[in-house]
């Protein structure tokens, strides 16, 4: 089949999250099953760019002209997000139109985020998969976003979704809210994210002891990984790691990801410094992929205290280094991670049922072991990339015309 993929989010250049991970695996999994794939993606800088890797065609696009001025009056309202859509959304028309004219595409997908896909469900005749990963209409009411944006992004995102020709899921507790909670009716097909572990699995050479000064030795160290936002749950993780350091002195905690809202720089810190704890927390900022791959395949735990989450990379690549994982019961993580078996689950927004949990992982290596290597099974036995985009092209082929 000639598939394309149409997905803002797309590393390395606007690689920002896990709907652009999966977009990244996706595409290549299918190139390796020998189906033609063109991915028409974001770019940071204006016009149109062209490359490829692993047998995936890549367009980049940045458009601005007529449509950005014609959305001044949203932006003046503080639409941030929805304009950003519609721009997106038309800059990704154009060019997969341009390509389509070329050589016709079998089939399109589409993440609902972001309404990628909103003039080409529109103005084009072509059969559209949309996969839901995380709609506005259920996330953004987290955020500190004027109403009239989250009314107008979820309006945005909901034209592609009403106009698809078929709809997936990444979990089932995703399908049965968009079903309950946006009217989307059935059949939304569920098909997990999935990953590349000989790629996932490549020594890239980094000391993550000497770069970042984790102990080698005689401790256990706890990871997150994520953006510092509430949705992830930061704002659980100053008790978490007071109650746990203090009880436990060779506890280390370690943390990665942008802190978008300053909640590391002026509650987390000063309060771990206040209580003299800070030379075993360790904040790095934002890193490189490789590097947060190289901290987690040497950590001891890994900690997801996110509100909402359907099938998150995070996740999928803690189990697939082996980590014992403890995370919120919400949203799909159940889906992923089964209470004591490959991991262990804490009340979601619940910061005394983490900690609780936390010990438990803390106190017991062989626990850790046990989990870590169930997590790994899971991942070779249910999602491995090629595995995911087996299905996912099976589903394809029954609305290619």
């Amino acid at each position: 089949m000639r598939i394309a993929i149409l997905s803002y989010e797309y590393p390395p250049e606007t690689g920002f999250g896990g709907i652009g991970t999966y977009s990244y695996y996706q595409a290549r999994a299918l190139a390796k099953l020998g189906h033609d794939v063109h991915v028409f993606a974001g770019s940071l800088k204006k016009g149109v760019y062209h490359s490829e890797h692993d047998g995936v065609r890549v367009t980049r696009i940045k458009r601005e002209g007529w449509i950005h001025d014609a959305l001044q009056a949203l932006r003046d309202r503080r639409c941030w997000w929805g304009t950003n859509r519609t721009e997106t959304a038309y800059g990704a028309y154009i060019a997969f139109r341009k390509a389509h004219e070329r050589e016709p595409f079998d089939v399109v997908e589409i993440p609902e985020c972001g309404a990628d896909g909103m003039f080409v469900t529109t103005l084009m005749s072509v059969p559209t998969v949309v996969k839901f990963h995380s709609p506005a209409r259920l996330i953004m009411n987290i955020y500190d976003t004027p109403r009239r944006d989250r009314e107008v992004t979820a309006f945005l995102e909901q034209i592609a979704v009403n106009q698809c020709t078929l709809r997936t899921s990444c979990s089932r507790f995703l399908a049965d809210e968009v079903q309950a909670k946006m009217n989307v009716p059935a059949p939304i097909h569920v098909v997990p994210n999935g990953i590349d572990l000989d790629l996932f699995d490549r020594d890239e050479g980094i000391d993550v002891h000497e770069r970042f000064g984790l102990p080698r030795r005689d401790a256990v160290t706890v990871f997150f990984a994520n953006r510092l936002e509430e949705r992830k749950g930061i704002h659980l993780v100053r008790d978490m790691c007071f109650h746990v350091m203090q009880k436990y002195p060779h506890v280390h905690f370690a943390f990665a990801g942008m802190d978008l809202f300053g909640y590391m720089e002026r509650e987390i810190q000063p309060f771990i410094k206040k209580h003299r704890l800070h030379k075993r927390f360790h904040y790095f900022g934002k890193l490189h992929l490789p590097e947060v791959r190289a901290i987690l395949k040497r950590t001891d735990v890994f900690l997801i205290p996110s509100l909402w989450e359907n099938c998150p990379y995070s996740c999928i690549e803690a189990m697939s280094a082996g980590r014992a994982i403890v995370s919120s019961d919400c949203g799909g993580m159940p889906e992923l991670i089964e209470d004591g078996v490959n991991g262990l689950l804490a009340r979601n927004d619940d910061a005394q049922s983490f900690i609780a949990v936390l010990e438990r992982a803390v106190e017991d290596a062989g626990l850790r072991d046990r989990l870590g290597s169930a997590a790994r099974r899971t991942v070779e036995e249910r999602l491995t990339d090629v595995k995911i985009a087996e299905r996912a092209a099976g589903l394809y082929a029954t609305v290619v015309r």
